[in-house]
Parts: structure tokens; C-alpha cells; sequence
């Protein structure tokens, strides 16, 4: 792939989704698309399946089948189409139809497709060639006995003979598939079964006479087989037999255990069971021969009844059992078979057999594939142009789409038509959901996806009418998640109308909007004290109940004879002093706690009050803000289609604009009129409003009337507390005005003093009793 650098086409890009994106506004740029460095490229593989595109047109870019597009097979079709068409910018065109004077004749498949449509078609130049008129003239040629793809189906052959020789081809080797779709062969595969065929037959003649290869003739390789199936498990029975003659000791222990049989003993046993085949082919002794009648482990009794019938009885005769030496004996007579057949060549033929593999041979029947294979390869020029008209008007219609859902993301942020990943539209919870994708695995598709940072809910589908079912993931990017829940139900409709039932199965959680996010603690909050309320409430119903059935199913004792009283016990006090405490601590904490709020706002003017309480509100809730903002920005397309077997090459991002137009939330239409009310609608109360409007009315009040004295100044002094300077002053003034008022008043007073008596002497004071003793 060409380095954009060093392009000689010149390139214009627009940004999208965050990213730089190339624009491809004319056939040159999609001729240039293998100079384009791959780096700029949104997506360098996409799936064939679980994608609103054609199938067929898929099918045709996907060379090597493998159920994916990729960068190469893209641009070789974009190479392949614009280089048959007279003016390649009709590739961005769209169009549905084909005109002949639109293909390139200078090209000489183009000649041949454009020759078919005039010559076949019977089109004039400026005459439209439709996509069902291409399909059908390619049907109506594969249809052919011979249509030039080189492969010869069984109904081609004119004679039964020759279509025998077909099957058996395909027996041996497998078919290859006519552009039909009939099963056929080809000349290389013609090829290939008559040179098998030649080296099975010349390696059968190596052994056929000569006895010692064959010493039973055809039957020797049935006998080979049957030595073949035992011949592991008498080599270990006779080697047991050599152990036990070795040491008598060791034969408790060849036998198997009895445990071994216990264990068994518990199971449910067949004949075939492997446990029963593990065990000894017989019971072990030293120098045992082989019993091949009476005493054979179960699980091998068929195989020894075939190696007694098809080749100890044939080479050896019969006998009831058999030592090691003619063991030994039977494996020897067998020895130059087995030599000989492990030089086999020619095997693939095995199948229809040596006599029928000579009678192909013997037959003309190779010329005369060879020469039907050839008559269908003359028709090879017509096989292209039937197949060439039929992939080029695809290509015609369809490459652009494809190109704009690959190359870059057009379709999908110019909002003008859906991408080719969008599935449909979910509506639920009084949303439409546009970002909705066909998934197989919603467990495995959310270990991707959820890293995308967005709010995703999987879906099952289903269409009771017809018995369809489908998986779908939609992605949230508007309104709130308090209703989304696992269980929810909502309808799906698909990109052709039809409407599905869809049930939420499974949530990716992930931030919606900055607004929920805000609120989200406290909603956290709220559930945690419902759910912890709805326990506790739970529990002691449970308590209850079970006090009353206890109750209830007590058995009534008869009355018993009076018993001497006994002595009352204590009277248990009204008050538990131990509650009254933690009353008292509890009461007092909130007290503490409310003081020190009321200390903490008296700090504050009264109009700043409201505003501190919602910054404290702001700063709890500024995490989950923050979290959400940083998850919100980048909220990403990527994992999403990863997760569905794309590979995306960009951080396509859905920011919270572009995400408010993926998901509609519900609003009234323009010009909308109510009709009649609500009959039983709740009334709404008057309080919220006059408490709002309260609420505004003091807090105006309280702006204008604070220390500032705004209120005051305003009105020179008529309306409003004055400002605390003013209030000192004031103060100050009177203070200086009522000390002048005093001095005033003492010096208008003021007169001549007479000289005082002189004063008595005083008698002595009585001794002070000593106080009394302070009372506990």
C-alpha cells in the first residue's frame, strides 16, 4: 500500500467523529484509493454477515471467501469496475440500472459485456439493464449443459455411461461446483482419477499370481484386517503368558485385581464398554495358548471369531485355540502381503474397486470428458461477459455505499442515510434508539463493546407470527436510564419496515448526560434508604409472622391444679433509664449538629445561604460530573463494531450533540393542541408555586436588605437596614449626644456645698455567725 505522502493524487478530507476523514467526491479518488495510506483508512475489515448490504455484492468482493472484506479486495474491485465503465464517477452515482453505452469498450472484457447486452439482451446503447435482467441471463446460462466455467456436471455427459464415470470421479476425488451450483468435474480433476486409476491397476498387478502376496487371493486383505483389529492385544496376552512362566508370582497380578472387578461390578456394563476391552484378552496362565471358543474377554469376542473365520481356519485350519507359535506362524503368512500393500499408490480409487477402475480404464471414457470439457471452455467468452454483466452492475450500484461505510464514515455522522452496521430503530421508554446492531453473542459482544463508554442495552427480538428471533444491541446517547431495566419490553423495527419484539436483557451502565449525572448521588442515596427501609420493614412483617403461627400453633394444655403463689417478682420500671441516655445522646448530637450549622451560615449573608447549600450539592455531585463529562467525550464507535468483527481504524467518537441526534427523545409536534383535560388527573397544588415565588421575593429582599445596605442607599435612607458603617456612626452619634445631654444637665445643677457634721463614732460590729454546711 502506497504511502499518502508520496500520492500523486490530491486528497481533501473533512472532519468528523473527532477525526480526519477523506472525502471521495469523484471516480478518481475511488481509482486512487490503493495510494490512500491505510492509516487514514476508518475501517480496514468488515464482515459479510450481520450487515444491512447485499449479499450478493459481498459475496463477489470476498475473493477468498472467508467472511470478510478487506482493504486489497475492496480497492481490486473499485480497480475492476472503474476501469469498465466509460466515466467512473458513475460508480458514486449509485444508480440501479446499466446502460450499454456506459461500459468501456475499449476494454476487452468490457467489449465482451457490452457486446452481450447488445447481441443476448438485445439492449440498445442509451436501453437500462436492470439487476434482475442481469441474474436471470446468468441463470438462463448456468443452466447450460455448457457454460464455459470449464466444470462438466453428470447432466452435461450424453450417455450414461459417461455420467457413471462422473459419479465415480466425484466418489473418489469430491466435485467441483458448476457456476449452476450443480456438482461437476474438471479437467484436472479427470486428469488426476486417471493417473490414480493407471497406478492402482499396475500396483495390483505386482501381486496378482503370485501366492506368496496373496496366499488367499482377494480374501487375503479381509485376513490381513482381522490379524490387523487383535493383533496389539494377543501380543499382550502371550506376552503375560511369557511373564507368569518367568515368575508364577506375577499371575494374581496379570489377571487384574478384584477391585478392579468391584468397581466395575457398580457400573452399568455392555460387552463393548471400554473398561470390560482394558482388561485381558483371557485369562492368563504360563504358556497359555489362546482360547478362541470359550473364556475370550467379551468386549473381543467378535474381533477373534472374525480372525478364527477369515484367517486362522483359511492358513492354519481349525483349532480351538491357538499357541504363540502359530500366532507367529500366521503373521509370517502374512508378511509379504502386508509389505506389498504399504507400497499402495493410486488409493483415492479404492473405493469403486479394482474391477471397475480396469473397466474405466479399458473404456474411451477419458477422451471423451476431455472433449466435453473442452466444447464448455469454448463457451468461456460468454461465461465472462454473463458473469462480468452481472458482477459490474452490482458493483455499479453498490461500491459507493460501501466506500462510504469503510473508507470513511460518511453515511453514518452525515445523518443523510443509515451505515450499513445500523440494523434498525428501537423505541423504548418514549425514545428511538438509530444506533442499533445485529449481534450473536450479547455476553461476548459486551466484553467489547463495553468499553465504548456508552450506555448499551441488548435486545432479544422476536416475530411470534413467523417464529424469527434476533439479537440487537442499541445504544442510549439521550434522556435518562431510570427506567431502562433488564425485563423492559419496546418494539424493533428493522431496515425493511418490519416490527419486532424486543425485551432488554442485558445493560452495559455508562453515562448518559451530565444532568443525570448530577443528580445520580442523591438518587443513590434515596434507593439505598428505600431498599434498606423495605429490609427492615421485611423482616419484622417475617418476625411478626412467626410469633403469630407460633402462637397459634400451640397446643391448649388442660388447666393445672393451683400451685402455691410465688413471690412476686420486682416490678419491671416504666422508663429504661439506659434509653432515656441514648435519647438524650442522640438528641443532643442533633443538636450539636444543627448549631454548628446555624454557626457556620451565620458567616453568610441571608441571601448567600441558598447559594452555599447548592454549591455544597455542586461539589458532592462534581465526581460523578466529572466522570461522566470524561466518559462522554470519549464515547466511542470503535469497541462497538470490534465487538461485531470489524476493525476499525479510528476513534470514531459520538460526542453528546452528535449522540442527541442518534437517539430522539419524546416532544409534542409543532402547532400541538390539547383537547379535553384529564379527568382524573391529580390537581396540581398552588404551594410549590407560592413557595417559589416566596422564595424569590425573600431572596430579593435579603440581597437588597443586607449589610451592604444596598436597599438603604438606594432610597437615601428611607426603606432597608443601613450598612454597618452607618449603623457605628449612628450609634456613635448617640452616644456623643447623650454624654453632652449629661454634662449639660450636671453643670446647670451644680451649687455651693454646706460643710458636712462630723460623723458619729459607729458601734462594733456583732460577730457573723458561721455558716451553715452547704447542702449535697
Amino acid at each position: 500500500m502506497q504511502n499518502s505522502a508520496t500520492s500523486s493524487h490530491r486528497w481533501r478530507f473533512f472532519r468528523a467523529g473527532g477525526f480526519n476523514q477523506v472525502v471521495l467526491g469523484s471516480g478518481a479518488d475511488l481509482l486512487n484509493l490503493d495510494q490512500l495510506d491505510q492509516k487514514l483508512w476508518v475501517a480496514l475489515a468488515c464482515p459479510t454477515t450481520g450487515v444491512e448490504f447485499d449479499k450478493t455484492t459481498l459475496a463477489l468482493i470476498d475473493t477468498d471467501k472467508d467472511g470478510r472484506i478487506r482493504v486489497p479486495e475492496l480497492i481490486a474491485a473499485v480497480k475492476w469496475a472503474g476501469s469498465l465503465l466509460e466515466n467512473p464517477d458513475d460508480l458514486l452515482k449509485g444508480s440501479l440500472t446499466l446502460r450499454p453505452a456506459a461500459i468501456n469498450d475499449a476494454d476487452p472484457e468490457g467489449k465482451l459485456i457490452a457486446n452481450f447486452a447488445r447481441q443476448v439482451l438485445g439492449k440498445e446503447d442509451n436501453d437500462e439493464i436492470t439487476i434482475d435482467e442481469a441474474a436471470a441471463a446468468a441463470q438462463t446460462f448456468a443452466a447450460k449443459p455448457f457454460n464455459g466455467d470449464g466444470i462438466l456436471p453428470a447432466d452435461s455427459a450424453g450417455d450414461d455411461a459417461t455420467k457413471a464415470v462422473i459419479a465415480d470421479i466425484i466418489t473418489c476425488l469430491g466435485a467441483d461446483t458448476d457456476v449452476s451450483g450443480k456438482p461437476g468435474v474438471s479437467q484436472v480433476k479427470v486428469d488426476r482419477f486417471f493417473a490414480d486409476a493407471a497406478a492402482y491397476s499396475d500396483w495390483w498387478k505386482k501381486a496378482e499370481g503370485d501366492a506368496a502376496v496373496l496366499p488367499l487371493g482377494v480374501n487375503t486383505e479381509v485376513a490381513s484386517g482381522a490379524v490387523k483389529a487383535v493383533k496389539a492385544k494377543v501380543d499382550d496376552y502371550f506376552a503375560r503368558g511369557r511373564l507368569a512362566a518367568f515368575d508364577p508370582r506375577s499371575v494374581s497380578a496379570l489377571n487384574r485385581d478384584e477391585k478392579e472387578y468391584a468397581a466395575l461390578s457398580a457400573k452399568d456394563l455392555t460387552s463393548t464398554s471400554a473398561d470390560i476391552a482394558s482388561l485381558p484378552l483371557a485369562k492368563v496362565g504360563a504358556t497359555t495358548p489362546l482360547p478362541l471358543t470359550q473364556g475370550i474377554n467379551p468386549a473381543w469376542a467378535n474381533a477373534i471369531a472374525a480372525l478364527q473365520t477369515h484367517a486362522i481356519v483359511p492358513l492354519l485350519g481349525a483349532r480351538t485355540v491357538l499357541t504363540e507359535a502359530d500366532w507367529n506362524a500366521l503373521i509370517g503368512k502374512l508378511a509379504a502381503f502386508d509389505a506389498w500393500n504399504a507400497g499402495k499408490t493410486g488409493g483415492t480409487v479404492e473405493k469403486i474397486g479394482l474391477k471397475r477402475t480396469r473397466a474405466i480404464l479399458a473404456s474411451k471414457a477419458k477422451d471423451t470428458l476431455t472433449a466435453l470439457i473442452g466444447k464448455d471452455t469454448t463457451e468461456a467468452g460468454h461465461a465472462q461477459a454473463v458473469i462480468g454483466l452481472h458482477r459490474l452492475i452490482h458493483y455499479h450500484r453498490d461500491l459507493a455505499k460501501l466506500c462510504r461505510n469503510f473508507v470513511n464514515f460518511a453515511d453514518f455522522y452525515g445523518r443523510k442515510d443509515k451505515s450499513i452496521f445500523q440494523a434498525g430503530t428501537l423505541y423504548l421508554d418514549q425514545r428511538s434508539c438509530d444506533l442499533c446492531l445485529m449481534v450473536d453473542d450479547a455476553g461476548k459482544h459486551a466484553a467489547m463493546a463495553g468499553m465504548a463508554g456508552t450506555y448499551l442495552a441488548y435486545c432479544d427480538c422476536a416475530r411470534k407470527g413467523t417464529g424469527e428471533k434476533l439479537s440487537i444491541v442499541a445504544a442510549f446517547t439521550g434522556g435518562e436510564s431510570d427506567n431502562l431495566l433488564v425485563g423492559r419490553n419496546g418494539i424493533f423495527y428493522d431496515r425493511k419496515g418490519r416490527d419486532w419484539d424486543a425485551t432488554i436483557t442485558k445493560i452495559v451502565d455508562n453515562p448518559i448526560s451530565i444532568r443525570q449525572a448530577f443528580w445520580s448521588p442523591y438518587k443513590k442515596l434515596v434507593r439505598l434508604i428505600e431498599e434498606r427501609a423495605a429490609k427492615q420493614a421485611a423482616a419484622a412483617d417475617a418476625s411478626s409472622n412467626a410469633q403469630l403461627t407460633a402462637v397459634a400453633n400451640t397446643p391448649l394444655a388442660p388447666a393445672a391444679p393451683a400451685a402455691p403463689a410465688a413471690p412476686a417478682a420486682p416490678a419491671k420500671p416504666a422508663f429504661d433509664p439506659s434509653v432515656i441516655a441514648l435519647l438524650s445522646l442522640a438528641l443532643g448530637t442533633l443538636a450539636t449538629a444543627f448549631a454548628g450549622l446555624l454557626v457556620f451560615f451565620k458567616g453568610f449573608e441571608n441571601w448567600q445561604v441558598p447559594l452555599v447549600i447548592a454549591g455544597i450539592m455542586l461539589v458532592i455531585s462534581a465526581p460523578s460530573m466529572a466522570i461522566a463529562w470524561l466518559k462522554l467525550r470519549k464515547r466511542n464507535l470503535g469497541p462497538i463494531l470490534d465487538a461485531n468483527g470489524w476493525a476499525v481504524n479510528a476513534k470514531a467518537r459520538m460526542n453528546v450533540p452528535f449522540g442527541g441526534a442518534l437517539t430522539g427523545v419524546a416532544a409534542l409536534p409543532p402547532g400541538s393542541t390539547f383537547g379535553a383535560a384529564d379527568a382524573f388527573a391529580e390537581k396540581p397544588s398552588v404551594w410549590p408555586k407560592l413557595l417559589l415565588v416566596a422564595f424569590i421575593v425573600w431572596f430579593i429582599w435579603a440581597f437588597l436588605n443586607d449589610s451592604q445596605g444596598r436597599l438603604y442607599n438606594w432610597t437615601d435612607g428611607k426603606y432597608g437596614t443601613p450598612p454597618q458603617s452607618v449603623q457605628e456612626q449612628i450609634a456613635k452619634d448617640k452616644l456623643d449626644k447623650a454624654k453632652a445631654e449629661k454634662a449639660k444637665t450636671e453643670g446647670a445643677t451644680t451649687a455651693p456645698l454646706t460643710p458636712a457634721a462630723p460623723a458619729s463614732p459607729t458601734a462594733p460590729a456583732a460577730p457573723t455567725a458561721p455558716a451553715a454546711p452547704a447542702k449535697p
